[in-house]
């Protein structure tokens, strides 16, 4: 038996209060009773007393609640609520929660005490149960109610009961109480009322330093960082000194509007404060300094501190990995290891986002192990971290295994399957999935239907990219630059340039740039060159600045539709008039627009000027002029520099292999494609996709895995009859093997794109469009072939191919045969 215990037992005695030690088991308390007529030996005073001096230890407690039971204590609300709060403070509610509904007359005091204990233990949706129960007994609410009422609804985010108490304290005059008052700002800014946070806290006569956060706080929570730094010169300015949690705000904001030299200055605020050595602000100044790109600052501050925080290290590196420097993430990581401090989820986070960003497959597979080791499989945001990492290092069954195991899904680890899907070549599957997603009624987010757009644009699918249209309209989403951007190129590279141009229009007022380079492209694709130029025009006069991708499509619009001048003149004046350094991309574009037209010579002058080496994108431009316009020597040379540089570029091996083959020099095609077999390369099989009903197919040359390939091939040796007659003469020059003539011929017949045209013809109502997507480049054998199936069938056919798109109607194609 303790001291402490003995000391207990002498206080009894001293206050001539008969001893028991029935309660002093680990038993709960006997109810608190309430006798008003009986009498009572001491005054409650002395029990109060003795609960505030033994509070801390529940054998004592229950001690003394037995002896104010045996002593009959008359003023039971007032050692209730004592009681109430001592048992609350030690953690036992239960015995808490026995003296409160033992209580035969409830007042405000032992209600406000009750709620005090389940916002100590955490149990929020008790609060405002009692604050109801208190409005339906006539118990008067205090301040007190609506503060502990307002704490409890903020931790559960309670719009409709929150708002409810918000109502009541108002009208009860309680706002202007600092505490409530500060309490009601703290709700509304949560629960995203910020304007009506605003009102509440401007009308305060008094305003506290934690009032003062909460809506600072707020405003740097939704994005609005200049108001949160005029908000907080205002606090300075009334003589409020601020804290951490201030000082914290103040550098977030900072951070993310990029205002490095305020930045700085809230630096030395934080020193000057004699904050340096407080390991929640120095934290936030390693997030400020790497939200800022500056993270030799970050670790400068991150390597000076006393002490660190798990928080902290995750911080630093957090910031080398949003910096891209992600060798530095993973050797403070090992730093970390080393240290024996551990890790937790954040730090795995970061790190598999550093795998993502790199590709880096192998250290993303060490990193998964790692979760499996320590059983965090269960954690939704590494488990979803996980399948964005397989899926961008193109490890997309492993991703699809992961997704699969996972037992809760929410709409971001559902996105992130869905885009790994569609950027890996796996559209249909994308599509399959989203509808297993609403099976199972998970609520798109707006990534998730951009997404799900892309898909539609890779399959060439209108009636799908329609539907999800038609999704976004339903269910209310607003149509945003982003969205917007998203269906103009949805439509654009369906083929519906007048649908893009239409949405275009109505969404102008938002004048977002993005939305209108998405409108150039799509007309580049079509070869309304002069349309894009128009939309350039438009931005001018609308004071919109342009942005490089602005010029990458002005420039592959003017290639697309044979505007040299005017493609060199945006070359030029781009620096000149809109301070646009010219990349690596734009000189690529401008060396394709001059090959293409047939220009070589300046283009390779072109590529010899430029201020940095040429990248393969350049060359590979150069390289495709050289083939088109059969300049077989300047393509050797190419060639040779592209192998020196790329040596696992497949493409370049096949264009140098094409162009030996259109000159007869089948030694030197054996010869690439034995060296291409060294390497390990595979030819990319050309496809074309055509979309009947709601599903979409897919024909490779020459097959004949289609259920009805007989009359698909039928139909094509009927046209090839009817075509000859109409003067059609076959180009074998498009036919790159070694072969006899008559093989040639049937090989051309055998093409992707007049196998899909040919199911269109046979699948769909006479007088219908027929609407290709292919792959690759169409040759030009298939090009004036198309040409005359559209005149003989009196069919509009649009096809898509790698580089643009064709519309055949009545023998002619809006290309004018310059692609």
């Amino acid at each position: 038996m303790s001291l402490s215990y003995f000391h207990l037992k002498h206080t009894f005695v001293k206050a001539r209060i008969p001893y028991s030690c029935r309660c002093i088991c680990n038993c709960a308390p006997p109810p608190f009773v309430s006798l008003h007529h009986a009498p009572f030996n001491q005054p409650p005073s002395i029990f109060s007393s003795l609960l505030h001096q033994f509070s801390n230890t529940l054998i004592h407690v229950k001690s003394i609640h037995a002896q104010i039971i045996k002593n009959w204590v008359s003023n039971e609300n007032f050692l209730a609520s004592k009681l109430i709060r001592v048992y609350s403070n030690l953690g036992f509610l239960c015995p808490a929660r026995k003296v409160f509904d033992q209580c035969s007359l409830m007042e405000t005091t032992v209600c406000n005490a009750m709620m005090a204990g389940f916002l100590t233990n955490q149990q929020y949706i008790e609060v405002p149960k009692l604050f109801k129960m208190m409005g339906c007994c006539d118990i008067e609410v205090d301040s007190y109610t609506c503060m502990f009422a307002l704490k409890a609804c903020t931790s559960m985010l309670d719009d409709e009961i929150g708002m409810e108490i918000v109502k009541t304290a108002v009208r009860r005059g309680f706002h202007f109480h600092p505490y409530v008052g500060s309490s009601m700002v703290n709700y509304l800014v949560k629960c995203g009322y910020l304007d009506d946070a605003r009102k509440v806290f401007d009308g305060m006569p008094e305003k506290d330093v934690v009032c003062w956060n909460s809506i600072i706080g707020g405003f740097v929570r939704e994005g609005l960082f200049k108001e949160a730094i005029q908000m907080f010169l205002e606090m300075i300015g009334g003589g409020l000194s601020p804290s951490s949690v201030t000082m914290a705000s103040l550098l977030k904001a900072c951070g993310e509007s990029g205002l490095k030299k305020l930045g700085m200055c809230a630096h030395g605020c934080v020193l000057a404060l004699g904050m340096n050595n407080d390991l929640f602000v120095l934290t936030s100044l390693v997030d400020m300094y790497s939200n800022l790109g500056d993270t030799d600052r970050a670790a400068l501050v991150f390597n000076n501190m006393c002490g660190r925080s798990l928080i902290s290290w995750n911080a630093m590196i957090s910031g080398y990995v949003q910096n891209g420097m992600i060798p530095q993430s993973f050797a403070l990581f090992q730093r970390l290891v080393q240290s024996g401090f551990g890790f937790d989820s954040g730090t795995l986070v970061s790190l598999i986002r550093g795998c993502s960003q790199t590709s880096d497959l192998e250290n993303g597979k060490i990193l998964h192990a790692c979760i499996i080791r320590k059983e965090l499989e269960s954690n939704l945001v590494l488990s979803t971290a996980i399948v964005d990492m397989y899926s961008k290092c193109g490890a997309i069954k492993q991703a699809t295994t992961v997704f699969g195991r996972m037992g809760k899904k929410n709409v971001i680890t559902w996105t992130a399957m869905l885009v790994g899907l569609s950027k890996n070549g796996h559209a249909e599957d994308a599509l399959k999935l989203f509808c297993q997603m609403q099976e199972e009624n998970v609520a798109a987010n707006s990534v998730t239907l951009v997404s799900l757009l892309h898909c539609c644009v890779h399959l060439g699918s209108l009636k799908k990219g329609r539907s999800i249209h038609s999704h976004l309209m339903r269910n209310g989403y607003a149509l945003d630059a982003v969205i917007t951007s998203a269906l103009i190129d949805m439509y654009a590279k369906c083929g519906k340039i007048r649908s893009a141009e239409k949405l275009f229009n109505n969404g102008f007022h938002l004048k977002d740039v993005i939305l209108c380079n998405s409108m150039i492209m799509g007309y580049g694709m079509h070869g309304h060159g002069h349309y894009a130029l128009g939309v350039y025009s438009r931005m001018i006069q609308e004071r919109l600045k342009p942005n490089q991708t602005t010029f990458v499509s002005l420039l592959t619009a003017c290639s697309h539709s044979g505007l040299v001048e005017e493609g060199k003149a945006l070359f030029h004046c781009m620096e000149r008039d809109h301070n646009i350094k010219p990349l690596d991309k734009h000189y690529a574009c401008l060396v394709d627009l001059l090959s293409r037209a047939g220009h070589l010579k300046e283009a390779d002058a072109l590529v010899k000027q430029m201020p940095f080496q040429p990248s393969t994108d350049v060359l590979e431009a150069l390289l495709s002029g050289c083939r088109t316009h059969k300049n077989i020597n300047m393509g050797i040379q190419i060639a040779d520099r592209l192998i020196s540089l790329d040596y696992l570029n497949s493409g370049i091996y096949i264009m140098l292999s094409n162009i030996y083959a259109e000159a007869g020099r089948w030694d030197s095609v054996n010869y690439i494609r034995g060296l291409m077999r060294m390497q390990g390369l595979k030819k990319i099989p050309g496809f074309s996709l055509i979309e009947v009903g709601n599903q979409v197919y897919t024909f490779f040359a020459s097959d004949d895995s289609h259920p009805r390939w007989s009359d698909i091939y039928q139909l094509l040796e009927n046209l090839r009859f009817e075509v000859e007659a109409e003067g059609y003469i076959p180009d074998t020059s498009c036919v790159l093997r070694d072969v006899n003539e008559p093989m040639k011929v049937k090989l051309l017949w055998g093409h992707s794109e007049r196998l899909a045209i040919a199911f269109g013809l046979l699948s769909t109502p006479y007088g219908s469009l027929i609407r290709i997507t292919k792959n690759l480049r169409v040759c030009v054998d298939c090009h004036t072939v198309t040409k005359y199936i559209s005149k003989i069938v009196q069919r509009e056919i649009i096809v898509r191919d790698a580089n643009r798109f064709h519309h055949f109607v009545n023998g002619k194609c809006s290309c004018n045969d310059y692609w």
